[in-house]
């Protein structure tokens, strides 16, 4: 997942990390400078680290809300003398000072939404619900400031180059679908509005994370953990311990409806209280329980939608993605969907079958699916998971496996540094190397889960590369993967695998960036853009020279064998009709939220999830949807509202390339380059359709992904 809900904000306030000097005979606005009490202030000036990487040693949270008030004053001073310059608009005077402009406030937002989600305390906590509704109200000053609209839309694009002329298209489409248009009286609604919803999100987020801490379950007994390894245990042990009761277990929540240990717990209570406490961590009816949240903004986010001439929210939202109307999204969704569903029905009867024949004496429930679809897997393929895991070793995945495809793929190499400062111990980092021995980014690695940390899996920027700020990217993954007992290996499964490599991808396309302006840099695309490259990145790591390469046992460092290998890859259509409809069935739910009309169509949460699944045909209660709604962060915290088809519209682009790299020779620089040139580099600087058309030479194309999902031959 590309962490867009700080890029959002960012990108929309159109400020950047540049200090801004302004040639201009302009209405006489006075840009405030730092006094002598914000001297220790290290965000009112540019890091001195490498690349401007934030100096986490230096960073506390009392800085934060003095650089807020600081570079909010300063920002606002800056577009109101671009807003009210008596000179002629040009783009250097209007587009290209937007660009530059926010420099401080930037430097801080940036360091802050990230600290939020990956580790964050209560002073974050609260200044995020302060001042969520303060940044809402900033950007719409820009955006709704009727005398800057009027000097962006009068910019002529004649004599500009193509991602100059991008970028004006870009600001001006973006004023409009902001509410640029609007008459006074809507604008001061809609300004009300956005900071509702500003702090309503932020109000989800601080609640669901404090709902996924309380919700881990504990143990009394190790018996009741039956099926998990020794080491597996004593993190629960240690874990349960830290959260204030020795002796016991605690087996905590992941984001994900699913928890990955459901596929080992052999006692079939204890796997339906932890699947039970997932399902409901975020509906008891507490202060962590989201549902009057959700319903909030369910409706704020209609009224913005119709004050801002649109039908829905989906209509609204999708305007600048590559799918443009809901229409073409919910198309994708059905031509994937019924295979899927059919398939998943198929699968569920295997599972049924085998249940019956250890005379189980039950129906499967969504808690037994994964317990006994790991035992059909086996049977089927001879493929256990507890026998591939060894080698598996997290650090080994990473460095001879994902960093390894990129250096024969892309001529990529990394040197692990110890001398910068990280946010948390757990935090390791890399300089990333082109192929010519050039240095060109910062990498870091946040791999384990705590409670400090947003669930799931994302990457994000803490600098974005630009040749108009002369920055180069400064770029995070963060994990959620179970830290292991102290000295014992952190060994992942292969699902873990492929998720490391595509997080990466998301990181190898904001390494690439290669842009003038900010706005238009590296994973700064739309949505349904944005996880392509991450999903592409994927594939590597079944590629036979590069899994042979990573997948080395922990103790005895010999590479896995090649009857595993061949079971792995033969297994690897399979699930896949539960895989699909769990994410299908969570991007329907996605749309449906928010393709409502009229508010009469918002029911309570609970009853407009099941209402919803019916209508699409997802009636299969094996199979719930990846995310219930009271804790889908993704669309009600994350930037994605109605906009989680983006993962199966990227992988329709992804597949489609796949087997062109495949057609074409596979791990080859020669194949690496054309990526890197036609996708990886360009950013949202030209038409993202006619990229992959350049790339692939032909449109898109649906039967890669059936092919690749088992669903057609």
């Amino acid at each position: 997942m590309k962490n867009i809900s700080s890029a959002l904000l960012i990108s929309a306030l159109a400020f950047n990390y540049s200090c801004t000097t302004m040639k201009t005979n302009d209405i006489k606005q006075e840009i405030p400078v730092p006094d002598a009490s914000l001297s220790s202030n290290p965000f009112m000036k540019k890091s001195k680290l490498q690349y401007e990487t934030p100096e986490f040693d230096k960073i506390k949270n009392e800085h934060f809300k003095p650089a807020f008030e600081f570079g909010l004053k300063q920002h606002d001073a800056e577009i109101l003398k671009i807003a009210n310059n008596s000179e002629a608009p040009t783009f250097e005077n209007t587009i290209v000072a937007l660009e530059k402009s926010g420099e401080v406030f930037k430097r801080a937002l940036i360091v802050f939404s990230n600290l939020t989600s990956a580790n964050t305390n209560p002073t974050l906590q609260a200044l995020d619900e302060e001042y969520a509704p303060i940044f809402a109200a900033h950007s719409d000053k820009m955006f709704l400031n009727e005398n800057l609209y009027k000097r962006i839309k009068s910019i002529t694009e004649n004599g500009l180059d193509s991602e100059s002329k991008r970028l004006v298209q870009f600001y001006k489409q973006n004023f409009e679908i902001a509410g640029a248009n609007l008459s006074s009286a809507d604008k001061e609604k809609l300004k009300q509005v956005n900071q509702e919803l500003a702090s309503l999100s932020t109000q989800y987020s601080n609640k669901l994370l404090e709902a996924r801490k309380q919700g881990g379950v504990f143990f009394s007994d190790a018996k009741e953990l039956d099926g998990l390894s020794a080491d597996e245990i004593s993190a629960a042990a240690s874990d349960a311990k830290t959260a204030g009761q020795p002796g016991k277990y605690l087996l905590a929540l992941q984001n994900t409806t699913q928890q990955p240990l459901l596929q080992n717990l052999t006692n079939r209570a204890t796997r339906e209280k932890l699947f039970k406490a997932s399902w409901q961590r975020a509906e008891k009816g507490d202060a962590n329980d989201t549902r009057e949240t959700i319903e909030k903004l369910a409706k704020l986010r209609l009224k913005k939608a119709q004050i801002l001439g649109k039908k829905s929210f989906a209509e609204w939202k999708l305007q600048d993605q590559m799918a443009k109307k809901p229409e073409a999204a919910i198309k994708l969704m059905n031509q994937v969907a019924t295979p899927a569903v059919e398939t998943a029905k198929r699968e569920a009867k295997d599972i049924q079958d085998l249940i019956d024949q250890q005379k189980g004496g039950f129906k499967v429930e969504p808690w037994d699916w994964n317990f006994y679809a790991e035992q059909v897997r086996k049977a089927k393929f001879d493929l256990d998971e507890n026998q591939i895991k060894p080698y598996f070793e997290i650090t080994t995945v990473l460095e001879k496996g994902v960093f390894f495809a990129a250096e024969k793929f892309y001529g990529l190499t990394f040197k692990k540094r110890t001398d910068l400062p990280v946010y948390h111990p757990d935090v390791v980092t890399y300089e990333v190397f082109d192929h010519d021995g050039k240095s060109i980014a910062i990498y870091y690695l946040d791999f384990y889960t705590r409670d400090s940390k947003s669930g799931g899996a994302w990457m994000s920027n803490y600098v974005e590369q630009s040749y108009l700020l002369g920055t180069k990217p400064v770029i995070v993954n963060c994990y959620n993967y179970q830290k292991p007992a102290s000295g014992k290996p952190s060994l992942i499964s292969y699902d873990d695998v492929s998720t490391i490599f595509h997080e990466f991808g998301h990181s190898i396309h904001g390494m690439f960036a290669s842009q003038k302006y900010p706005s238009l840099s590296g994973t700064n695309v739309p949505r349904d853009f944005v996880e392509f490259p991450s999903q592409i990145n994927e594939h590597w790591a079944l590629d036979p020279v590069v899994l042979k390469n990573y997948a080395l046992h922990y103790e005895t460092k010999q590479p896995i064998p090649q009857a595993l290998v061949d079971k792995i890859k033969k297994a690897s259509t399979f699930n896949q009709g539960y895989m699909t409809t769990e994410l299908i069935s969570a991007a329907a739910l996605d749309m449906d939220w928010h393709s409502v009309t009229n508010e009469g169509q918002l029911i309570p949460v609970l009853d407009f999830e099941k209402q919803s699944l019916n209508n699409h045909g997802f009636t299969l209660a094996t199979v719930p949807p990846r995310y219930h709604t009271p804790y889908f962060a993704h669309i009600w915290g994350g930037g994605y509202s109605a906009g989680y088809y983006a993962y199966l519209w990227s992988e329709t682009l992804d597949n489609d390339a796949w087997e062109w790299i495949k057609n074409n020779g596979g791990l080859t620089r020669e194949n690496g380059d054309r990526f890197r040139k036609y996708i990886l580099s360009v950013g949202n600087s030209v038409d993202l359709n006619q990229a992959f058309r350049d790339f692939t030479g032909h449109d898109p194309d649906i039967k890669p992904l059936l092919r690749n999902r088992g669903f057609i031959k």
